[in-house]
């Protein structure tokens, strides 16, 4: 589309449309985007500055950057750079430690997969924060398998913790940051949003990567997995308050959604998390979540003609 050859993107939605119309439609909405694209004559040091100054840019800044954090904090790379040598130090041989490694890998091969079905549904934010805790749960099982003294049981819990955290990882945490980060930007920054994401993420990869050998040394296999185990409990509250869904949201309604102040949002989560818990675990029927801090949301409730209306707007 963006060389012009229109009918060629036409054709190739046309594949993954049932209707041609639903292809004519996405073909017609991707040509106006591109067209706004296109009509913002902003130099990029002027961007870049607005990336921060702009409060709507700066909170997806801060989104994208807690996303591509933790892709690595959570310490997914760390085994994932070093597991032969973790399996070794768990009493693997060589063979078996290789033979692990590449298990390993093929967990977080299959277990990509159903993310494809669970991050249009569930959400972005609802799998992450639905991913942390056991994250957090699986690295301690990890850590502590190196402290049995039976060789076969440590072998056993070392690895069935290196597998579900990756199980869970792949699932979560794995796909939703560059999915978040693509979709949490204004057009006009995009480019250097995503840039600045991707800075993020192998910036702090190579701080992983790097620290990793000494932290066994100093810290022990058990100690080295705790740590990364409390940075997944930081991220299920970096999520919780700081993390805006952005799942089937217009351009408008992205733009509302990072437009609210991150302590609003921090105070409104805090308030909606804890009627969760009083709901679902204590089953008290009387709670109330507060009213909607979003425009578009409270338009909705006030006005629920508003939001067929929208709806048709959208798709029109």
């Amino acid at each position: 589309m963006g060389k012009g050859r229109h009918r060629d993107a036409f054709e190739s939605l046309s594949q993954l449309r049932r209707e041609r119309i639903a292809a004519a439609r996405d073909c017609f909405y991707q040509y106006v985007l591109l067209q706004e694209e296109g009509s913002y004559e902003i130099p990029t040091w002027k961007r870049i500055i607005q990336m921060f100054t702009i409060r709507r840019n700066r909170n997806a800044v801060i989104g994208s950057w807690i996303v591509m954090f933790m892709q690595q904090f959570c310490g997914i790379n760390v085994i994932a750079y070093y597991s032969s040598t973790i399996f070794k130090q768990a009493g693997f041989s060589e063979v078996s430690a290789l033979l692990a490694s590449w298990g390993f890998g093929m967990v977080n091969f299959l277990f990509a997969i159903p993310a494809i079905l669970t991050i249009d549904t569930f959400g972005r934010r609802n799998l992450l924060l639905f991913a942390f805790p056991l994250m957090c749960a699986f690295l301690l099982v990890t850590g502590f398998g190196f402290l049995i003294h039976d060789r076969q049981g440590q072998l056993a819990m070392v690895a069935v913790g290196i597998y579900l955290f990756s199980c869970v990882y792949s699932t979560s945490e794995g796909p939703v940051p560059f999915t978040y980060s693509g979709e949490a930007f204004p057009l006009y920054i995009r480019d250097l949003g995503l840039s600045w994401a991707t800075a993020t993420c192998w910036f702090f990869n190579f701080i992983l990567a790097f620290t990793w050998p000494k932290m066994l040394d100093s810290m022990t296999p058990t100690g080295a997995f705790g740590f990364y185990a409390a940075w997944n409990a930081i991220g299920f509250f970096l999520v919780l308050w700081f993390l805006p869904e952005t799942k089937s949201l217009t351009l408008e309604e992205l733009d509302d959604i990072f437009s609210v102040p991150m302590y609003e949002h921090a105070v409104y989560r805090t308030r909606t998390f804890f009627n969760g818990i009083q709901r679902h675990v204590l089953r008290r029927k009387d709670v109330k979540d507060p009213p909607p801090i979003y425009t578009h949301q409270r338009m909705a409730v006030t006005n629920p003609e508003w939001n067929d209306k929208a709806e048709v707007d959208h798709v029109e």
